[in-house]
């Protein structure tokens, strides 16, 4: 089902402020009924799906996930990134240039990658023995 054009405003506005009465205010619905035509927008299945997806999509852009991790420490890693540093010239001044990484920072990054990949677990070799127990033949000791 399509939202209208109040509907969808309503979410937009929902989305920004969480609170359901004020969205429904923004959106354009009467100041008398929002509190109760915000609460009835959000019980809407499509209301509610359009929201929970636009949520989702938010996240989607503000959260880095874990190829983007690994891609950003590789770059470390490499020394293919640099960082901004202020540093005092001859004068007395500070001045801002761009540093790559030194070895201790992507040396870090490549621990970081390492773990991921479990390279640096140690290696327990489990040897499976059989114990027999017979009944009856137990010292009283």
């Amino acid at each position: 089902m399509k939202l209208t054009q109040k509907q969808q405003k309503f979410c937009d506005y929902y989305i920004q402020s969480g609170n359901a009465k004020e969205a429904a205010i923004k959106a354009g619905y009467s100041k008398k009924t929002a509190k109760e035509t915000g609460y009835e927008n959000l019980t809407k299945p499509h209301i509610k799906f359009y929201i929970d997806e636009r949520l989702e999509e938010i996240k989607n852009e503000r959260t880095a996930d874990a190829q983007e991790v690994m891609e950003f420490l590789t770059s470390v890693m490499r020394g293919e990134v640099t960082e901004p540093v202020s540093i005092l010239d001859g004068d007395g001044y500070q001045k801002v240039v761009d540093l790559k990484p030194s070895v201790q920072t992507r040396r870090a990054a490549a621990v970081d990658i390492g773990k991921r990949y479990a390279l640096f677990t140690d290696k327990v070799d489990l040897q499976q023995g059989d114990i027999v127990i017979k009944v009856g033949e137990w010292d009283g000791d």
